[in-house]
C-alpha cells in the first residue's frame, strides 16, 4: 500500500510541478513565445528547429501547440508552417526526459527542493509580472524534482514485488511471441498517458521502473512507444467540438505519431539489440532518454520532406468550412493577443474588400443606367457588415492588452480600419440595391470617382488579406526556394510596397476630390430649386446621394489605409 501511495504521490508532484512551471516559463517569455513562433517558421526546417526550441524552454509541447493553432487561425502562419512547429514541438518536449536521466534518477535533492519550494513560492507570492513568474518557475522545477525522488522511493518498492520476467516478454523465443509482447506493452504505455494525460510524467515513471529495476531495458522501449501514441488521445480529445484548425492540426499529430509509432515498430528488431550491447558501456537510463529523443526526430524527418503532400492529404481529410469572411475569427486565437488582432485585422481586410467590390459592381452599371445587385459569386454587403460585428464582439473578448508598443500600435490601426469598415457598412444601408444619381454631369463625374475609390479600396484589402480561394492566398517564394511567412509577406507588400503607395495616394486623391465636388454640388443642387429647375425633394435626394458617395470613399480610404499601415 505504501508502494502505491509513493508511486502515485510522486507522479502528482511530478504533474503539479510540470504545470507550475510551465506557467512561470511561458509568463518569463511572455510576448516572445508568440514572437518567436510567428516569425521563425520561413521554411519547414526553420519552423521545426524553432518548434522544438521553444518547447524545450517553456517545457510544454502544449503550450508551443495551442500558441501555433491560434496563429495559424489568425492567418499569421499558414496551417502547413503550424504543421512544422508542432512537429518540432514532439522533438522538444524529449527533454523533460533528459532531466529524468541525468538528474531526477540519479540524485536525491529533497533536502534542496523543499527549500527551492518555499523561495519560489514566496517569490510567486510578492512578486509582480516576470519575477512572479521566476518564482513559479523556480518553484515548479523544484516540485519535478521532488516529485521525482518520491516516485524513485515508490518504485524501489515495485522493484521489490515487479520483475522483468513478470511482464510480457520483449524479445521472445519466436516471433510471434515477441510481437504479442511488443505489442501488449505498447498497448499499456499508451493507457498509462491516457490516465495521466501526460506521456512526460508516464515516461517519467517508465525512465524510474527500469532504474530501480522493475522493467528491463526492451520492454522500457516499447513501454515509450505506446506513451508516445498515448499523447495523441489528448489532442483527440481537445479537437472534438474544436475550430476546422484545431481539428486539422490534431488529425496532422494523431497521424505523426502513428506513423513514428509504426517506423519504431518495424525497426524495433533490429533497434533493441544494438541498445542491449550499448547498455554494457553506456547507462540504461540515459540509452532510453536517447531512444525517445531519436524515436521523435526519425519522425519528424521522415515527414518533413513530403510536408507539402501531407498538408494537402490532412485538408482534404478535412476541408474549410464556413464563411471565409470570418473564417479567421477563430476561439483559439483569443489565447494570443497578436494572433486575436491579426485574425480581426483579416476579418476587417476581408469585409472591406467584398463590400467594396460588390459596390463597385453596383456603381458601374448605375452609371450605365441599371440598377443591379451584387453577384452570386461575390457575398452581399449585409454578409460583410455581419462579419464587422462579429470582428467587433471578437475583439472584445481579448484575453489581455497587448505588451509591446509596437503591438499596441498595430491593434489601435487594426480599431480605426474596423470603426471606418464599420461606418462604411452604414453608409451602404442594407446592402440590397444602391441606385445612381445620374441627373447631371456632377453626379456621374461622382459616381465615376466613388467607383474608381471602391476598386482601389478592394484592391488594397486584396493584398493585405487576401481570401482564401484566392492564389495569392499562398504564401510568396524567396528566391532560392524558401516560403515566407504570410506575416511577413504581406508586412513587405504593404509597408514597402511601391504600387501600394500609389494606390492608397490615388484612393485618398478620389476621396478628397468628391469632399470638395459635394460642397459645390449642395450649393448649385440647393440654389436650382429657387429657378424652378428641381423640387425642393429632388433637389435633397441629390444632395444626399452625393453625401452618401462621398461618406462611402472617405471611409473605404481610411479604413485600408490602416489597413496598410499608412493611417497616420
Amino acid at each position: 500500500m505504501s508502494t502505491t501511495i509513493s508511486v502515485l504521490g510522486g507522479v502528482g508532484l511530478f504533474l503539479l510541478g510540470m504545470s507550475v512551471m510551465t506557467a512561470g516559463l511561458k509568463g518569463l517569455a511572455g510576448s516572445g513565445l508568440r514572437t518567436v513562433l510567428s516569425k521563425a517558421a520561413a521554411t519547414s526546417l526553420s519552423g521545426a528547429f524553432w518548434g522544438a526550441v521553444v518547447t524545450l524552454i517553456v517545457q510544454s509541447s502544449s503550450a508551443t501547440t495551442m500558441t501555433t493553432i491560434g496563429l495559424v487561425s489568425a492567418g499569421v502562419l499558414t496551417f502547413q508552417q503550424g504543421l512544422a512547429l508542432v512537429f518540432g514541438a514532439n522533438v522538444g518536449t524529449t527533454g523533460t526526459g533528459w532531466l529524468v536521466a541525468l538528474i531526477g534518477v540519479r540524485v536525491s535533492l529533497t533536502a534542496a527542493a523543499l527549500p527551492m519550494i518555499f523561495v519560489g513560492a514566496l517569490i510567486k507570492l510578492l512578486g509582480r509580472g516576470r519575477v512572479s513568474a521566476a518564482g513559479a518557475a523556480l518553484a515548479g522545477f523544484a516540485l519535478v524534482l521532488f516529485g521525482l525522488t518520491t516516485l524513485q522511493q515508490g518504485m524501489g518498492g515495485l522493484a521489490e514485488q515487479l520483475h522483468p520476467a513478470d511482464l510480457p516478454a520483449v524479445l521472445g523465443t519466436t516471433w510471434w511471441s515477441g510481437l504479442y509482447g511488443v505489442l501488449a506493452l505498447v498497448a499499456v504505455g499508451l493507457l498509462m498517458t491516457a490516465a495521466m494525460q501526460s506521456s512526460t510524467a508516464a515516461i517519467a515513471v517508465t525512465l524510474t521502473a527500469y532504474y530501480a529495476g522493475a522493467v528491463g531495458l526492451d520492454q522500457a522501449c516499447a513501454l515509450i512507444i505506446g506513451q508516445n501514441i498515448g499523447t495523441a488521445t489528448s489532442s483527440a480529445l481537445a479537437a472534438i467540438g474544436a475550430s476546422s484548425t484545431a481539428k486539422r492540426l490534431a488529425l496532422a499529430y494523431i497521424l505523426f505519431k502513428l506513423i513514428a509509432a509504426l517506423i519504431a515498430l518495424v525497426l524495433f528488431p533490429v533497434t533493441i539489440p544494438l541498445l542491449v550491447r550499448a547498455s554494457n558501456t553506456i547507462d540504461g537510463v540515459t540509452l532510453l532518454a536517447g531512444y525517445h529523443t531519436a524515436y521523435n526526430v526519425v519522425g519528424v524527418l521522415v515527414l518533413l520532406p513530403v510536408i507539402n503532400g501531407f498538408t494537402r492529404f490532412v485538408e482534404r481529410i478535412l476541408p474549410e468550412r464556413g464563411s471565409p469572411l470570418t473564417r479567421c475569427l477563430d476561439p483559439v486565437a483569443l489565447e494570443t493577443p497578436i494572433a486575436t488582432e491579426e485574425a480581426v485585422r483579416r476579418t476587417v481586410a476581408r469585409a472591406l474588400g467584398t463590400m467594396c467590390a460588390s459596390l463597385a459592381q453596383v456603381l458601374a452599371a448605375g452609371i450605365a443606367g441599371a440598377t443591379v445587385r451584387p453577384g452570386r459569386n461575390v457575398a452581399s454587403v449585409a454578409e460583410a457588415a455581419d462579419a464587422l460585428r462579429q470582428a467587433q464582439a471578437f475583439m472584445s473578448e481579448v484575453s489581455g492588452p497587448p505588451q509591446s508598443a509596437d503591438e499596441q500600435v498595430r491593434l489601435t490601426s487594426t480599431l480605426h480600419a474596423l470603426d471606418h469598415a464599420s461606418r462604411l457598412a452604414e453608409a451602404v444601408g442594407d446592402g440590397a440595391e444602391f441606385g445612381t444619381p445620374t441627373h447631371g454631369p456632377e453626379d456621374v463625374r461622382a459616381a465615376q470617382m466613388c467607383a474608381e475609390a471602391m476598386r482601389g479600396a478592394a484592391s488594397l484589402a486584396a493584398e493585405a488579406a487576401p481570401l482564401p480561394t484566392s492564389p495569392r492566398h499562398a504564401a510568396p517564394i524567396e528566391p532560392g526556394g524558401r516560403s515566407k511567412g504570410t506575416f511577413d509577406a504581406a508586412k513587405e507588400l504593404l509597408a514597402t510596397g511601391e504600387a501600394t503607395g500609389q494606390a492608397l495616394a490615388q484612393l485618398e486623391q478620389c476621396a478628397k476630390t468628391l469632399g470638395e465636388l459635394r460642397k459645390s454640388h449642395r450649393s448649385a443642387t440647393l440654389n436650382s430649386v429657387a429657378s424652378g429647375e428641381l423640387t425642393a425633394d429632388e433637389a435633397i435626394a441629390r444632395v444626399d446621394a452625393l453625401r452618401r458617395l462621398e461618406a462611402l470613399a472617405h471611409h473605404a480610404w481610411r479604413s485600408a489605409a490602416h489597413l496598410v499601415g499608412r493611417g497616420a
